[in-house]
């Protein structure tokens, strides 16, 4: 037996404001509409439509009043489900590993740091690994570091487009990624803000009038309009930058460096709200907190494969026990028969 369920839109600074209603089918009331989450998390509350006969009107009421029924044999809702509509970037960020999360919300506690303070990064004891779904083509994504030959080749390439001085910054980082690496590099950047530098990428991709890098040259545009001179988008040039089609999914997990720049999709994560920023944000940031979680390995564009089975049902594996994905298409017969 099923419910339908729903909630209210968050209204953050970066939201949309008509991606989330077009998608509900209502009028829009001018608000930036970012995000709609439905799970048991706190921090949102996710109602029931037409509940049975003596069931509560929102979830988290319905697990804490008939956990059995509403959970089985669990403890607690596992996942958290989203929505999310960006007309503007979000920020620089990474989710901590499942043991970084107990030994940051338990040394936060010791600190005494209220919950809901801002700057909390660990506001529970969960890990938040995550896939994003593309609900319509050109949903763009920043998603780990690249290949470092390839940010070499970018960076010599903005160099060659910049004035004189400009151009030895852009050399001296490109030196500096190739000699020392990618940690090193980053953590310079994070820890000496190099507004020069910035200033430097923005406009050597100002100059940019040709295919090769043009993606990526538009991108540090983008992001210089939104967060003028951000540090962080002196690390967007180290990252893969992609623009996902109707349904194609990617998969972040812990460590993996990461911002969602456009566009409408579906995500879904383990129920945690613990996010640790580096920059594209008027947000807290916690750079010796960030450096300390990040994964610093080069990686591939992190797609997950669609697979359909043979119920019906497309999945999205990922390697994680929090949650399983499953797409039902408009016009599919499907058996709900779940592995």
């Amino acid at each position: 037996m099923f419910n339908r369920i729903t909630a209210t839109p968050k209204t953050y600074a970066w939201g949309s404001t008509t991606a989330l209603p077009q998608l509900l089918g209502v009028a829009p009331d001018g608000s930036p509409q970012a995000e709609l989450w439905m799970g048991a998390h706190p921090d949102s509350t996710t109602y029931i439509l037409d509940p049975h006969a003596g069931q509560p009107a929102t979830l988290n009421e319905w697990i804490a009043t008939q956990p059995e029924a509403a959970l089985g044999e669990r403890t607690r809702l596992p996942f958290l489900f989203k929505i999310l509509a960006a007309a503007k970037p979000l920020s620089l960020q990474a989710h901590p590993s499942l043991e970084r999360a107990r030994e940051g919300y338990a040394e936060e506690n010791r600190r005494g740091v209220p919950r809901d303070a801002p700057d909390r990064n660990y506001k529970d004891e969960w890990h938040k690994p995550e896939l994003i779904v593309a609900l319509a083509d050109g949903f763009q994504a920043l998603c780990g570091f690249r290949a470092i030959d390839q940010s070499l080749k970018l960076l010599q390439h903005l160099a060659a487009l910049a004035d004189a001085r400009p151009s030895i910054l852009i050399e001296g980082f490109r030196d500096q990624l190739e000699n020392v690496g990618i940690e090193p590099t980053v953590r310079a950047v994070l820890t000496r803000q190099p507004a020069t530098l910035v200033r430097a990428l923005v406009d050597a991709s100002r100059s940019n009038d040709t295919q090769v890098w043009a993606a990526e040259a538009q991108l540090l545009l983008s992001l210089d309009k939104c967060y003028p001179g951000d540090q962080g988008i002196a690390i967007a040039a180290l990252l893969n930058f992609v623009s996902l089609r109707k349904n194609e999914a990617l998969f972040l997990p812990a460590g993996n460096i990461h911002a969602h720049v456009a566009g409408l999709g579906v995500e879904i994560m383990a129920a945690s709200d613990n996010v640790v920023r580096g920059g594209l944000t008027s947000k807290n940031i916690d750079v010796p907190e960030l450096l300390r979680v990040l994964d610093f390995r080069p990686t591939r564009v992190p797609y997950v494969k669609p697979v359909t089975r043979v119920d019906g049902f497309v999945e999205y594996h990922v390697p994680v026990s929090d949650f399983q994905v499953m797409r039902a298409d408009a016009g599919t017969t499907v058996n709900f028969i779940p592995n």
